[in-house]
C-alpha cells in the first residue's frame, strides 16, 4: 500500500490550482522521509484537530488560535495538493470540524452554534442553535441525520437535524466539561468523556422511520481514569467493528474498555 501511494505521489503533475494552495506542501526526504512523513503543511497556528473526508482524499484542519479570521479552518485535496480557506469570515471562535459521512455538508461548530455548510453549493444549508456556553466537541451519527454536541458547561445535546434546528435532547450526567463525544460505526451507541473521570456509554437507536424519533438509553459509567489538575478523560473513541471503546485520560494512561 505504501510503495502504490508512494508511485502516485511522484507522478504527481502540479497545476494552476496548485499554485493557488493557501498552505504549501513541503515535499519531506532523508530522514524524515524515512521515518513515513511525505509532505509537512505549514500552518503559522497551532493545528488543534484534523479531520478526515470518508472517500479519503480531503482532509481540514483546525486552528483555534486563527480566531474568526479566514485562516482558521482550512480544507486541504490531496491528489492535487490544495488547501484553500472556504470560510473567509465566521461568526464566533471556531471549536471542531466535521465532514458529513455521505453528503457534500461540512459542520463547524464555534462557541455556541454549530453551522452547517453545502460545500458543493458553497451555501450555509442550515445553523443548529445548541444553548449552550461554550462546545467543546461534536460527533455526527454513520447515517448522517443526528449530532451530538459535547460541552464545558457539562451538557451533551442530541440534534435531529431533520426534526429542528435546536436539540431534540439534552443530557446532563456528568458533574464536570465534556472532553470529547463520539458515535460507534457499527453499534447503536454513542459516549461521551468529561474531566469527572468517567465515560459514559448510551444507546442511541436511530430509525429509518422518519416518524419514530431517536430512543437515547444510557447503558453504562465506565471509571478508571485518575483526575488530574482537575482534567480527567481527555478521548475517547470506539472501535470500528468491535463494542470496545478506547480512552485516553489526564493521568497518562489509555485504557480499553469492552
Amino acid at each position: 500500500i505504501t510503495s502504490a501511494l508512494d508511485e502516485e505521489f511522484k507522478s504527481f503533475t502540479p497545476s494552476s490550482t496548485t499554485e493557488d494552495s493557501t498552505v504549501t506542501w513541503q515535499e519531506s526526504s532523508g530522514d524524515v522521509y524515512e521515518r513515513g512523513t511525505r509532505f509537512v503543511l505549514p500552518h503559522g497556528k497551532i493545528v488543534n484537530q484534523v479531520t478526515w473526508h470518508s472517500k479519503g482524499d480531503y482532509f481540514a484542519s483546525l486552528c483555534r488560535d486563527a480566531g474568526s479570521s479566514a485562516k482558521a479552518v482550512h480544507i486541504h485535496q490531496l491528489s492535487k495538493r490544495r488547501s484553500q480557506c472556504p470560510f473567509m469570515k465566521m461568526k464566533g471562535l471556531p471549536q471542531s470540524i466535521l465532514f458529513h459521512p455521505t453528503r457534500p455538508f461540512f459542520f463547524l461548530a464555534t462557541q455556541r452554534n454549530v453551522r452547517v455548510f453545502n460545500l458543493m453549493k458553497q451555501e450555509l444549508s442550515k445553523k443548529l442553535m445548541s444553548g449552550v456556553k461554550w462546545i467543546s466537541s461534536m460527533a455526527v451519527h454513520p447515517q448522517g441525520d443526528n449530532l451530538i454536541i459535547g460541552s464545558y458547561d457539562v451538557r451533551l445535546c442530541w440534534f435531529d437535524m431533520d426534526l429542528s434546528t435546536k436539540p431534540y435532547k439534552v443530557m446532563r450526567h456528568h458533574r464536570r466539561a465534556l472532553r470529547q463525544v463520539t458515535f460507534h460505526r457499527s453499534y447503536p451507541l454513542f459516549a461521551s468523556a468529561s474531566d469527572d473521570g468517567q465515560v459514559i456509554v448510551c444507546h442511541g437507536m436511530v430509525y429509518n422511520d422518519l416518524l419514530k424519533n431517536p430512543l437515547i438509553v444510557p447503558v453504562k459509567v465506565l471509571k478508571g481514569h485518575s483526575v488530574v489538575n482537575d482534567r480527567g478523560v481527555l478521548d475517547c473513541q470506539f472501535h470500528p467493528q468491535q463494542p470496545w471503546i478506547l480512552t485516553a485520560g489526564a493521568d497518562s494512561t489509555i485504557r480499553l474498555f469492552s
